[in-house]
């Protein structure tokens, strides 16, 4: 799949304290290492695999010294109930994408079937699926509706792999083996009035299934659109950004203890897993946070410097000497390798918002 070692390049046609004891904190040695670093935390690159980084030096990627919240879209209320439920609590693999060139929301039928042509030419050729070697395949694109932070936002769409026997029997439901959806929740106006018209900018990429069928679709966008693919690590720094944000999002469903994850950098590798009940990280983030519809930079340090400080207390150990990896709050999970799990149907747009602002900085328009 050289074709999705993905372009280092730019497009052909594109150029441009009330703080109580914590309910854990362990230090356990592990064989695989999670990551933090005093705040400000570093920002780093990830390239393990075959996709790479599209960023180049661009005034886009500069840390924001504040971030607003998004509000909930009124768009929301057309979600499709059942694409909704699909996405939550699974694990999506995070990439960015520049944009699509004569891209066009009215030729998805004809797009399922060239990718679908795609898959079964690899196939063909003896590219394993993990799926059976019996197995047909097929392709599927659908327009995902409500997942717009606003209405000149481009829509969400929806990509699937379907497979199942050759010989089945009639009714026999495709068993979905591969699933990726491109999506810009909240994009950067600034971006999207520069754009020309043959160009459509979905610059969030999500995947769900194996790396394969992924780097086969990939290709298959890259040829066809002209556009680039990048994985999307999360550094430490937004890591605590997500802590933050997410810290006075109203839970009326779902809620669990916030966890953050740290690194430690010795040999044998180990993590530390501190969990803070969610009352307590709620009573600590509200007498941080003065703002209603932003966070700055200022309050995102405040509170870890409080964590920080109240986790030395307790277990003599100094946070600041490790590496925030993972975040886990009752509105979603997001690992530093570029790995996401949303798990909030009301904050889902929020979240989308974030990852686009992700997505786009790690552009060069």
């Amino acid at each position: 799949m050289g074709a999705f070692q993905t372009c280092l390049c730019e497009s052909r046609r594109w150029r441009r304290t009330a703080m109580q004891t914590p309910t854990d904190g362990v230090l356990t040695p592990k064989g695989t290492s999670r990551e933090s670093r005093n705040i400000p935390l570093p920002s780093g690159g990830f390239t393990n695999g075959g996709f790479h980084s599209v960023r180049r030096n661009t005034p886009f990627g500069k840390a924001p010294s504040k971030r607003r919240i998004p509000q909930n879209s009124h768009l929301e209320e057309i979600l499709d109930p059942s694409k909704t439920a699909y996405i939550l609590h699974k694990q999506w693999s995070l990439y960015s994408v520049t944009p699509l060139h004569k891209f066009s929301y009215k030729n998805l039928k004809d797009y399922a079937r060239l990718l679908s042509a795609q898959i079964l030419a690899e196939k063909q050729k003896g590219v394993a699926f993990e799926v059976g070697a019996e197995m047909t395949m097929k392709a599927s694109f659908s327009y995902f509706p409500g997942l717009k932070g606003k209405d000149n936002d481009s829509g969400a769409v929806f990509v699937q792999v379907a497979s199942k026997p050759p010989f089945s029997k009639p009714g026999t439901e495709d068993r979905i083996v591969w699933s990726g959806w491109f999506c810009c929740t909240f994009g950067d106006d600034d971006v999207l009035e520069m754009l020309p018209e043959a160009m459509v900018c979905l610059p969030l990429f999500l995947v769900h299934g194996a790396e394969t069928l992924t780097a086969v679709v990939g290709s298959w966008f890259q040829k066809s659109f002209d556009c680039c693919f990048g994985k999307l690590p999360i550094s430490s720094r937004d890591l605590a950004w997500m802590t933050a944000l997410w810290a006075g999002c109203e839970m009326h469903e779902y809620v669990a203890a916030t966890e953050l994850v740290f690194s430690v950098p010795v040999e044998p590798h180990m993590d530390i897993s501190y969990a803070i009940h969610p009352e307590d990280f709620k009573s600590l983030w509200s007498d941080i946070n003065k703002g209603q519809d932003e966070v700055t930079a200022e309050e995102v340090d405040i509170l870890f410097h409080g964590l920080y400080s109240h986790f030395f207390r307790h277990f003599k150990i100094h946070l600041s000497a490790t590496q925030l990896v993972k975040v886990s709050t009752s509105v979603a999970s997001a690992h530093c390798d570029g790995k996401i799990k949303f798990l909030s149907k009301e904050h889902l747009v929020r979240v989308l918002g974030l990852l686009t602002e992700l997505a786009m900085n790690n552009i060069q328009y």
